[in-house]
């Protein structure tokens, strides 16, 4: 039914319906948690598309969002005009993304994992040192997504319509973007470089590209953490932050654009549901549902629809083939009553 364009064009609208008016009926905390799935599933995203689309290793995602934050904050505080600001925050991070890229796009394996892994531990130590524009370790705020006046709204219900609309434009550029040509030559270099060469690819041109594109979505995470906190330091850009979006993906599923929808819904959910059980085991928690999903799921909880219809043809098949056994076996109507009536002729002769 889904490959159905009505049908999909109306699941679309009703999405689009329900998640328009969903903030002025939820409560605030469900508006704010919605809003940093939004956050986290765009930094997901970039990732998604270097690692799960690219094939590269990047441990340093959460670098690109903690440097967009620092950015927007800087701009708001010197009032910038806030699309001058939200384009730094994008611009920016994918300046530094590429010069990254250009260095490292060259090495594999372990090698290009170091240099990622760099990011947010030097990250860290420099926005300490850089008090003045950081704000060093007590980090800095900038207030700038209030509702405006006569709008009718709370702060939460809009920065959750700031957040959607980024997220949403964000989410049909990277589907645009892995679907068409670019996407088709990144899986080609990810499957076998020589064979990308030879057809007139040059990996090291789709590498950087894709990091690139990777660290560009870091910023606007960053953007979108600045709208939905409104404060950052140089916590937000620790390498367990990173860690925890290496797992997102992963859980959500490599490679899958609702994948990083679903990892950006993890990074909120499992954290605030292990700490209500006990905070002493967040972490043992999360690493048991990482194993438990490479284990059962290795595509991800994305891959759970798919892996469940093929459980069912399995299960069904075999009725199948029983009823056609049968049916083979079974004579044609007709010819049972023929051959019973010939054999008693047969016997009265």
């Amino acid at each position: 039914m889904w490959r159905t364009p009505w049908v999909r064009w109306a699941t679309i609208a009703v999405v689009a319906i329900a998640l328009i008016v969903a903030p002025l009926i939820l409560p605030q905390f469900a508006n704010q948690t919605l809003i940093r799935i939004g956050v986290y599933a765009v930094a997901v995203l970039g990732l998604n598309i270097v690692m799960g689309y690219g094939g590269q290793v990047n441990l340093g995602q959460i670098f690109f969002l903690g440097l967009g934050a620092y950015v927007t904050a800087y701009g708001v505080q010197n009032d910038w005009n806030i699309v001058l600001v939200f384009a730094a925050a994008c611009l920016i991070p994918a300046a530094a993304g590429l010069l990254v890229a250009l260095a490292a796009a060259r090495l594999g394996g372990l090698a290009i994992a170091m240099v990622t892994i760099a990011l947010p531990i030097v990250g860290v130590p420099l926005a300490k040192r850089f008090s003045d524009v950081t704000g060093g370790s007590q980090g800095v705020s900038a207030r700038f997504s209030n509702a405006p006046e006569g709008s009718g709204l709370y702060d939460d219900q809009w920065q959750f319509y700031i957040v959607l609309a980024i997220v949403a434009v964000s989410f049909v550029l990277a589907r645009n973007f892995v679907t068409g040509r670019f996407g088709r030559a990144l899986a080609i270099v990810r499957e076998n470089e020589n064979v990308a060469s030879s057809m007139g690819i040059s990996p090291y041109r789709y590498k950087v590209l894709a990091f690139t594109v990777a660290s560009l979505f870091g910023g606007v995470s960053g953007f979108l953490y600045m709208v939905a906190v409104q404060y950052t330091s140089p916590e937000t850009l620790s390498f367990g932050h990173s860690i925890s979006l290496l797992a997102a993906m992963v859980i959500g599923g490599a490679g899958s654009i609702v994948g990083s929808l679903i990892g950006g819904a993890y990074y909120v959910f499992v954290p605030q549901a292990t700490s209500a059980i006990d905070p002493n085991l967040t972490t043992i928690i999360q690493g048991v549902v990482l194993l438990v999903v490479l284990f059962v799921l290795p595509g991800g909880l994305v891959s759970l629809p798919r892996r469940i219809r093929r459980r069912l043809r399995r299960t069904s098949s075999p009725d199948v083939v029983r009823t056609a056994t049968q049916t083979s076996s079974r004579p044609a109507p007709g010819r049972d009553e023929e051959g019973t009536e010939e054999t008693e002729r047969q016997g009265q002769a």
